[in-house]
């Protein structure tokens, strides 16, 4: 029987179950979601809400969107798409994942999930 490719959605959802948790950082990502530290932002990648925030956090989303972003460039090489499509596509779909009063980012604006 013939494999099938994953399509561009299943490899995205696979790959941010696999960024979800990230288990030895000094902050996690969940933590400072809730602390309202870090919000998802459109573009698929996070970012601190207030400023540029302390250095745990500065250091959390630089973690975080170098993994994210590794997996979008390998998304998008092997859907033979362009990466900010992959990117974005990854933050609409994490961005509805979040529960209401989460911190989502758009374009440098700030607002709390409803």
């Amino acid at each position: 029987m013939a494999r099938r490719a994953p399509t561009l959605a299943s490899a995205l959802l696979f790959v941010l179950a696999l960024l979800l948790p990230l288990a030895g950082a000094a902050l996690d990502l969940d933590t400072a979601r809730s602390q309202g530290l870090v919000g998802e932002q459109t573009d698929g990648y996070v970012g601190a809400v207030k400023g540029e925030g302390s250095e745990d956090v500065r250091r959390l989303v630089s973690e975080v969107n170098a993994k994210r972003r590794a997996a979008y460039e390998q998304i998008a090489r092997e859907q033979g798409t362009a990466l900010e499509a992959v990117a974005a596509l990854a933050g609409q779909k994490q961005i509805a994942r979040m529960p209401a009063g989460t911190w989502i980012g758009d374009g440098g604006r700030w607002y709390q999930k409803k």
